[in-house]
């Protein structure tokens, strides 16, 4: 097993690694930029080295001051968490040449399943249905107009590489793909670096249904059930559950085992997501996330495995801990995003925290590096906490949800814990009645 983990990301998932490791008695160093001088993970890390200022080209994406960093503290292995450096296949291959492990999946995997092109087309090969779209990256606005003609309007533009929503366009007539394709190209290579865009079939009504994996190269592959994503504001996740409410039993069956077979197949090794939508019963991969995921505390709510703990074990060469058979997954699991942002306007709220209350009881947890003077600095992602609840069914997890969001409190900023209160009042969620459109409609009527 390692002896000391280099952490290469920030905030609560910094803090969430550096607990697992502590956990196995593993030594943590913590790697920040100036602007993170005082954040928990620095704080609670056996050793910690700035790496540069607060933009992340310069700290958290700086790969040489990263991989100096593991040098000079001797550390064994680097996680990326997730986010930056995470999906970035480069960064995996130079670890490993550098002497570390890695702990995630193999540059070869990532980067097979990082470009969303290649990754459909490795679905198919693995027996995954799949939107319909193009075959491949489109050349220019004619020939995503002479695909769209044949998939049907509306169509999706979306970026190869990336995610989170970035680089995505939707068409419904072909007057908007001569506007849509460009645009989306811009985005995606001002966010990835990487322009290239491709179509697909745009669903009216679907859910975003992903299916938590693991596996550790050596034939052991488990799921720990699915996670409902359909709760989205421009393509961000808000809000994810497990198990899904919109899934029958023979439905579930069939896409956990279609999940676990192809994760077989492909020689995955660590923790990994197949995404997928779900309408009319079918279900259709979209893309696979070679990392953790923000949403994966609920999936270790329902299950009682810890994923990160499982990460680092199989990049020390274990084998998975478990079988199939031994996973129980029981009760329902909630995640909510606290993010510092206006919870109407979603413009950024950085600043001092001045008071800061968790809710606790049976069944919550709070993953978040805030506490009551620490400064919320403007440069990175604006979520700052996850309010996590499990709950023998859904309904008592709903209930146990909205009280504790009634006790959470976060002053100094302002943060999306309003919005929350109203969602899980809202009479379609607590029906499961929402597709991943049906946010955008309820904030336009609000």
């Amino acid at each position: 097993m390692f002896e000391k983990v280099l952490i290469a990301n920030r905030g609560e998932i910094a803090l969430r690694i550096h607990r697992a490791c502590r956990e196995m008695g593993i030594r943590t160093v913590a790697v920040h930029s100036t602007a993170d001088d005082n954040a928990m993970h620095v704080r609670l890390a056996d050793e910690s080295v700035c790496i540069g200022p607060p933009p992340a080209r310069d700290s958290y994406l700086n790969i040489p001051a990263i991989l100096s960093a593991a040098a000079i503290t001797g550390a064994d292995a680097i996680h990326p968490g997730l986010g930056f450096l995470a999906e970035s296949a480069d960064f995996a291959a130079m670890v490993e040449e550098h002497g570390f492990a890695f702990i995630g999946p193999s540059a070869e995997h990532i980067r097979l399943m990082g470009d969303k092109v290649t990754a459909k087309r490795a679905a198919v090969e693995l027996g995954i249905p799949v939107v319909p779209g193009s075959d491949g990256r489109l050349a220019d606005v004619a020939a995503a107009a002479d695909w769209a003609a044949r998939i049907g309007y509306p169509v999706l533009v979306k970026a190869a590489g990336g995610g989170g929503g970035r680089g995505m366009r939707v068409a419904r007539s072909a007057g908007e793909i001569a506007t849509a394709v460009p645009a989306a190209q811009g985005e995606a290579k001002a966010f990835f670096g990487n322009g290239e865009v491709y179509l697909e079939r745009y669903l009216a009504k679907p859910r975003h249904i992903e299916v938590q994996i693991l596996a550790d190269g050596q034939g052991g592959v488990i799921h720990l059930g699915e996670r409902d994503c359909s709760l989205q504001r421009k393509h961000q996740k808000i809000l994810e559950e497990t198990p899904s409410p919109a899934l029958n039993a023979a439905e579930r069956q069939q896409l956990l085992a279609l999940a676990t077979a192809a994760i077989g197949k492909l020689g995955y090794k660590s923790a990994g997501t197949l995404e997928f939508l779900y309408q009319d019963g079918a279900f259709f991969f979209i893309e696979m996330n070679t990392r953790l995921q923000v949403e994966h505390p609920i999936s270790e709510m329902v299950s009682g495995i810890d994923l990160v703990r499982e990460q680092i074990r199989i990049a020390a060469g274990a084998p998975l801990g478990y079988r199939q058979d031994d996973v129980k997954l029981t009760g329902h699991a909630i995640e909510c995003r606290v993010n510092a942002e206006n919870p109407e306007t979603f413009a950024p709220s950085p600043g001092c925290v001045t008071s800061y209350h968790v809710p606790g009881g049976l069944g919550v947890r709070v993953d978040s590096a805030l506490y009551q003077g620490y400064i919320v600095p403007p440069h990175y992602d604006s979520l700052v906490a996850k309010l996590i609840v499990h709950g023998a069914s859904r309904n008592e997890c709903l209930m146990r949800l909205r009280r504790a969001l009634e006790e959470y409190v976060i002053a100094g900023i302002e943060t999306t814990i309003p919005l929350h209160q109203r969602l899980v009042a809202a009479p379609d969620f607590v029906n499961g009645d929402y597709d991943i459109h049906w946010l955008e409609r309820f904030l336009a009527r609000a």
